[in-house]
């Protein structure tokens, strides 16, 4: 598969809903995709859109639609019942997705026609475009997922970034479901099966890494190497498959996801001009901040998570032994001793660095087909089967609520209530992954690694660092030692 037809079908996947669509719903004579998306789909393919692209569209909308919200009856002629319509600007309320609680924001009156055209003109200049003019389909991806939200039109301000994806229910944005929608579009296209599967990440040590600090100062910067470590593995993830691909955590407007984007991925600094990160001139930059946890959790393609979890394990590993070596060159410059990899400490630090991160990680496709308009949970049951033994029905699969949702509902006024897809079996996946998650970290395999003469005094683990191997044997009682020269 060509790289672009990646980036391509996510996009048009991104673009399929119109961020304003709670607010043209029921209003437009066109339609809701008859706005900025027909606008936008029709700049960046002339042509149109192939079948195939079209269909992983689809078929990505509608998973992401079932595992975010539950379906309403629609008949014959897909024309929702009275009941379950919401005209947004007249009853606009969000709700809380944790809590559930209700904003009732009152009544809207901006302009159907203003807020589309509003919104098709700054996605337009969102677009990227390469050194030939032609469009950039990675950068744009990019830009669109990280600034779409940031868009201020004039009567909404924060209500923007709020903005449900369903006015039926209001619990979540718009932009989570476009983020879904391109995730599952973006494995479809990179899976010559079109499944896609849930990888879960975690890093450690954590405790025993965080313990070793004897300050205030130490437990900061140990915070922060953890939260660095994650983001060099999760960058594996959104350069292969884009950012909207981690589903948790939310990258968007993280400040250091953000400076990737400006220097690694060349988007436009003047797009970063307002954030805090770009202001700030002392230590509560934001930057600073470990603002990442040691743990994610991606949707990509099945055929690729074996190969993205290891290529996330070498990359951090490798990451942290250049970090070490050029902070062991600063060492040694200090102390007055030049440079050469002939010197006993750098093989040291090379051997107590061997496998450190402990990166644990798991995967589980989508294990479920669909047929026939039925979803065969067979190979997920079965799976499922191992963490549930005394349970003929594992988890989620053995719900009243599954029991509800794995079949069609209808009415008999040839309303068709519910079709039941594999994007609504995202609880039983998810469960399943937890659990291998557990398992895998559970079983904490390690080489072991000698150690010889006296150890260093913050964690007594290792050797202490030293330019001649004679060093080690030397009581810490009775010479205090910096990379094998004597200090008083």
């Amino acid at each position: 598969m060509k790289e672009n037809t990646l980036w391509q079908a996510k996009l048009a996947a991104r673009v399929h809903d119109p961020a304003e669509k709670a607010l043209v719903l029921m209003r437009d004579p066109a339609g809701h995709e008859g706005g900025t998306t027909r606008t936008l789909l029709n700049k960046f393919f002339p042509s149109g859109l192939n079948t195939k692209t079209k269909d992983w569209i689809k078929k990505a909308d509608h998973w992401a639609s079932a595992a975010d919200r539950p379906q309403f009856p629609q008949d014959a002629n897909n024309r929702f019942a009275k009941w379950a319509q919401v005209r947004f600007d007249q009853h606009p309320e969000i709700k809380h997705p944790l809590t559930g609680k209700s904003a009732d924001l009152g009544q809207l009156t901006i302009d159907a026609e203003h807020i589309k055209a509003f919104s098709t003109d700054c996605f337009i200049d969102l677009i990227e475009h390469t050194g030939e003019g032609e469009i950039d389909w990675q950068k744009t991806l990019l830009s669109f997922w990280r600034f779409g939200s940031d868009i201020n039109p004039k009567g909404l301000g924060e209500l923007w970034r709020l903005l449900p994806a369903d006015t039926r229910v209001p619990d979540h944005t718009i932009w989570a479901h476009l983020d879904l929608t391109s995730a599952f579009c973006g494995a479809f296209a990179a899976d010559a099966n079109e499944q896609p599967a849930l990888l879960n990440v975690s890093f450690g040590p954590v405790q025993s890494f965080i313990a070793a600090g004897r300050s205030t100062s130490d437990l900061w910067a140990g915070s922060h190497l953890l939260s660095r470590i994650a983001w060099e593995g999760m960058k594996v993830i959104c350069e292969r498959l884009g950012p909207d691909a981690i589903i948790f955590p939310q990258l968007r407007g993280v400040p250091i996801v953000d400076l990737w984007l400006q220097n690694e991925m060349g988007i436009p600094s003047a797009r970063f001009n307002d954030c805090e990160w770009r202001k700030a001139k002392t230590d509560a930059n934001p930057l600073f901040a470990a603002t990442l946890p040691t743990k994610f959790v991606a949707l990509v393609p099945s055929a690729l998570a074996k190969e993205l979890a290891l290529e996330v394990t070498e990359r951090v590993r490798a990451w942290v032994q250049t970090e070490a070596l050029a902070m062991l060159d600063i060492c040694l410059k200090e102390a007055g001793i030049n440079k050469s990899t002939d010197l006993y400490c750098y093989q040291q630090l090379k051997d107590q660095l061997d496998g450190f991160p402990e990166v644990y990680w798991a995967a589980v496709p989508w294990l479920c087909v669909e047929k026939d308009g039925k979803v065969n949970t067979d190979a997920l049951q079965q799976a499922m089967q191992a963490f549930y033994p005394e349970s003929n029905l594992p988890g989620f699969l053995g719900s009243e609520l599954w029991k509800v949702l794995n079949k069609d509902i209808g009415t008999d006024q040839d309303w068709k209530f519910y079709k039941p897809n594999a994007g609504v079996l995202y609880p039983a996946i998810y469960d399943l992954l937890d659990r291998v998650a557990s398992a895998a970290k559970a079983v904490r395999p390690f080489q072991q690694k000698p150690q010889q003469g006296y150890r260093n005094t913050l964690s007594g683990e290792n050797e202490w660092l030293t330019t001649d191997i004679k060093q080690l044997a030397v009581h810490p009682a009775k010479e205090k030692i910096l990379c094998g020269r004597k200090w008083h």
